[in-house]
C-alpha cells in the first residue's frame, strides 16, 4: 500500500528522517522517480546527511556511482542512471554487485534495471505541486 506525503523544500531534512523510519530494516534498495527538477538528488543528499555522512554529497551524474561511508563506517552507494542507453551499460558498471552487496543503494532513475531489483526495493516517486511544494508517493 503506498503512501505520499507533501512537504516544501525546507522540510527535507525532517522527510528524509521520516523515510528512513517508514522504511524495513531489510529495504536496502532505494529507487527515486520522477522528472527532472522533482527533487530527487536534494533529497538524497538529506538522506545522507542524516545517515551521517561527512562527505559533500553530489549527483553522480558523470561518475554513475559516489560511495559515501555513514555514522557507523557502513558504505553505501549513490546512483544516478540518468545517462544509461541500456541494462547493458548498467550491467557493465556492475550493477548487479551494488545491487547484492547488502548496502544501502540509493538509485536515480532506476527504469532501465527494474528488472533487476529486488521484490522489497523501497520505491519512492516525486512530484512537484503546482505552488511549488513537493509531493512523495512511495511503497
Amino acid at each position: 500500500m503506498s503512501k505520499t506525503i507533501e512537504y516544501r523544500l525546507k522540510e527535507v531534512d525532517h522527510i528524509a528522517e521520516r523515510l528512513i523510519a517508514e522504511a524495513a530494516p531489510e529495504q536496502v534498495i532505494w529507487t527515486f522517480t520522477g522528472q527532472i527538477g522533482a527533487g530527487k538528488t536534494t533529497l538524497i543528499k538529506a538522506l545522507c546527511r542524516i545517515l551521517g555522512s561527512r562527505e559533500a554529497v553530489s549527483s553522480p551524474t558523470f561518475s554513475l556511482v559516489n560511495e559515501y561511508e555513514d555514522r557507523e563506517g557502513q558504505t553505501f552507494f549513490h546512483m544516478d542512471l540518468y545517462r544509461l542507453n541500456d541494462t547493458e551499460e548498467a550491467l557493465d558498471i556492475g550493477i548487479e554487485e551494488y545491487l547484492d552487496s547488502g548496502q544501502r543503494c540509493l538509485i536515480e532513475w532506476p527504469g532501465l534495471i527494474e528488472h533487476l531489483l529486488p521484490e522489497d526495493t523501497f520505491r519512492i516517486k516525486l512530484e512537484i505541486g503546482s505552488d511549488s511544494s513537493r509531493k512523495i508517493i512511495f511503497l
